[in-house]
């Protein structure tokens, strides 16, 4: 589930951006808390992902918090619908209701996606708490 991606900067190494990041997140104040996911859908961008209403509100919150850690420059509320990609498929699926499927967030990890290689290393973790 990304919540955010960070964008690569010209001054910055990976390491010296991967620690700034890591830092950053660290402040992040959030307790752990419950998600739960109760539908299906597809997007228009071929994302088929579980997602919910009210029970992803600590999504949400999660989302904004973090967001601000990682980039103190104020500015409106970020977009966001909380949801976790299954798969990508030309295959659109209208959207319905499932068995509720949920765990408790703990923590965040910060991944570093090398883009094309489908490879993710998971480079910081930060405790929720």
């Amino acid at each position: 589930m990304t919540l955010h991606v960070a964008e690569e900067k010209a001054d910055l190494s990976l390491s010296g951006a991967i620690e700034l990041l890591a830092e950053r997140a660290s402040t992040l104040a959030m307790p752990a808390f419950r998600v739960d996911f109760d539908r299906v859908l597809s997007f228009r961008n071929g994302a088929f992902v579980l997602s919910g209403d009210e029970t992803t509100i600590g999504l949400q919150v999660l989302h904004q918090r973090l967001g601000d850690a990682l980039d103190p420059t104020p500015r409106p509320a970020r977009r966001f619908t909380p949801h976790l990609t299954l798969l990508r498929d030309g295959k659109h699926v209208e959207e319905h209701d499932v068995e509720r499927i949920g765990w408790t967030a703990r923590e965040v990890v910060l991944v570093h996606s090398l883009i094309g290689q489908t490879t993710h290393r998971h480079v910081a973790r930060i405790p929720l708490g």
